[in-house]
């Protein structure tokens, strides 16, 4: 199983992007799934959050400008972000809690894609 990030880039303060992130392989069940973000010489943060039954939770600082949703057809989970600041700038990474098929049965856990470089100019 493994998550693919897409999205990043370089966006001027105000404006907007749209990460995505799709989970493959052997996935039996997706559980919560998660946008964490990493600014240089600053700990990773968790920035907004989806239940499989799409209920969502985000930081203070992101509230009325970001946006989680999650396909679960798709096993998908997308990050808009809008209004942007230049306090915005991290590497953001998705995560989820993945019940995953193996040859012994089922395990679950948490998995992480890699990062995607999200730069807001000022």
């Amino acid at each position: 199983v493994q998550l693919q990030a897409s999205g990043g880039g370089l966006v001027q303060a105000g404006g907007s992007l749209r990460l995505s992130c799709v989970a493959s392989g052997d996935i039996v069940r997706i559980f919560d799934m998660n946008w964490y973000r990493q600014a240089l010489g600053k700990q990773r943060e968790l920035v907004a959050s989806i239940t499989s039954s799409g209920a969502t939770e985000y930081i203070e600082a992101v509230k009325g400008r970001f946006s989680i949703t999650r396909d679960n057809a798709e096993n998908t989970v997308r990050l808009q972000m809008n209004n942007m600041k230049p306090e915005d700038t991290a590497v953001y990474y998705c995560n989820a809690e993945i019940q995953r098929a193996t040859t012994w049965g089922t395990i679950r856990g948490p998995m992480w894609g890699q990062g995607t470089l999200v730069t807001v100019s000022s």
